[in-house]
């Protein structure tokens, strides 16, 4: 079984973070323990040339009686200077037993006398011959100590900025950590929006879109909600009238009194069946507003035609003339499900509502940046007191011939806000019944 690993982005930023401190640290230092011991090796022969310059008015001191052994052979003076005539006669040495080569060679140079290693610096004057020599061992000491103190600091400074590291990328890092706490600290039904303030760039984008995903998932709740709640109202009356309809069918004693009573159980279960279709068409459009899903290029008026070819049958039946005026083809941004679901109910309704031998009269126009839907009838209409309130859910008009569920309009306007249309009602100024109109904003 593969093991899951774990990728923490604090981890991951503080491992980078202190590995790039710790090399770089120790890069410079190796660079600057380099810079510095060359820079103490440049001091030393300025000083070994300085002292050579100081020798070279000349040294005449043969008569001098000879050092005391004592004082030449102290170990702890470093330099030795020597000074020998043209001729090759030891003119000076400070130190008894330790003679430089007499053949030097003019410059820097490093020799051994009795397995000490020296650099020598050799100078030649008109009449002598100047040997500064210094013993490599202490100064290759003084060198490191040099180079060594010169890195402390940089030794000292590592850690401090690694802390100051662990420090920044922890409070980078807080919001995303109070994000993650106030996630995980809800309950399952809570949805409410998680606070983007003060959070970095980087963060508040996913933050927002989290709670535009917490806002769809509640949208989709509150729908399914809704449906439950109508679904249990609406189907409570229905139900209970077809449990009537088959008692009164299993009292009746003649075949006559079956058959009405069988009419009335099937008129039942229609309504029923027609009431079941419209809640899980208003369920389905809610829960598409609610996912949000992207809308498409749509032409208006071929939903009309195709629409008006499903509702025929019916206009037929009634003997209603069934006429599509106008037919633009602009387009508009929508969903086409949805936008056939609106226009099914749009002409049922009209249809519905038409006596037999009337007429319904649909146009598709453009006008101006809009695109105005229309759809006229014969029927009785609204009347003006009522136009406002045919659009909530189940409410019907008092004295209606048709039944219906009084959803059909609801859907409606549901589906015309999620498309951001205009909805009015008025009179059909031609046919004097109801004229619904829809105005859609024109994609292009």
């Amino acid at each position: 079984m593969a093991l899951g690993i774990r990728h923490s982005l604090r981890a991951r930023l503080l491992g980078l973070l202190l590995l790039a401190i710790l090399l770089t640290a120790l890069a410079q230092a190796f660079v600057v323990y380099r810079e510095a011991r060359a820079e103490a090796d440049s001091i030393f022969d300025y000083h070994m040339q300085q002292m050579a310059q100081a020798l070279r008015t000349g040294v005449s001191m043969p008569d001098l009686p000879a050092l005391d052994e004592e004082l030449t052979t102290d170990k702890g003076f470093d330099f030795l200077v020597q000074v020998w005539s043209n001729d090759g006669l030891s003119v000076f040495q400070s130190r008894a037993g330790a003679a430089l080569p007499q053949r030097a060679v003019l410059g820097f140079s490093e020799v051994r006398v009795r397995n000490i290693p020296y650099r020598v610096f050799s100078m030649q004057t008109r009449s002598q011959v100047i040997q500064v020599a210094q013993d490599m061992g202490p100064r290759r000491a003084m060198a490191r100590s040099l180079a060594w103190r010169t890195i402390t600091p940089i030794l000292w400074m590592a850690p401090l900025l690694m802390l100051v590291a662990w420090w920044a990328v922890s409070a980078s890092l807080r919001p995303v950590e109070r994000v993650r706490a106030q996630v995980a600290s809800r309950e399952a039904d809570e949805l409410s929006s998680v606070a983007e303030q003060g959070l970095p760039d980087e963060i508040r984008p996913l933050v927002h879109e989290l709670n535009l995903l917490f806002d769809r998932v509640r949208n989709a709740f509150e729908a399914q909600q809704h449906f439950v709640s109508d679904a249990a109202h609406e189907l409570r009356s229905p139900l209970a009238a077809l449990r009537l309809q088959v008692q009164g069918l299993q009292r009746a004693r003649d075949d006559e009194s079956r058959q009405v009573a069988l009419d009335r159980l099937l008129s039942g279960i229609d309504r029923a069946t027609r009431l079941v279709e419209q809640l899980l068409m208003l369920a389905r459009q809610e829960a598409g507003m609610a996912t949000g899903s992207p809308p498409q290029a749509v032409v208006l008026s071929d939903l009309v035609r195709m629409g008006m070819a499903e509702a025929n049958p019916l206009a037929q039946l009634k003997h209603i003339d069934l006429g599509l005026c106008d037919a633009d083809d602009s387009l508009l941004l929508g969903q086409p499900e949805a936008l056939r679901i609106l226009l099914r109910n749009l002409l049922d309704n009209a249809i519905k509502y038409t006596p037999e031998g009337g007429q319904v009269d649909v146009s598709v126009r453009r006008e101006g940046s809009l695109l105005m839907l229309s759809v006229d009838d014969s029927g009785p209409g609204i009347p003006d007191a009522e136009r406002s309130r045919v659009f909530d859910r189940f409410y019907r008009i008092q004295g209606a011939v048709a039944g219906g569920s009084g959803l059909g309009l609801a859907i409606v306007n549901a589906i015309a806000r999620a498309h951001g249309a205009q909805l009015a009602l008025a009179q059909a100024a031609s046919l004097g019944g109801l004229r619904v109109e829809l105005r859609f904003p024109v994609h292009g």
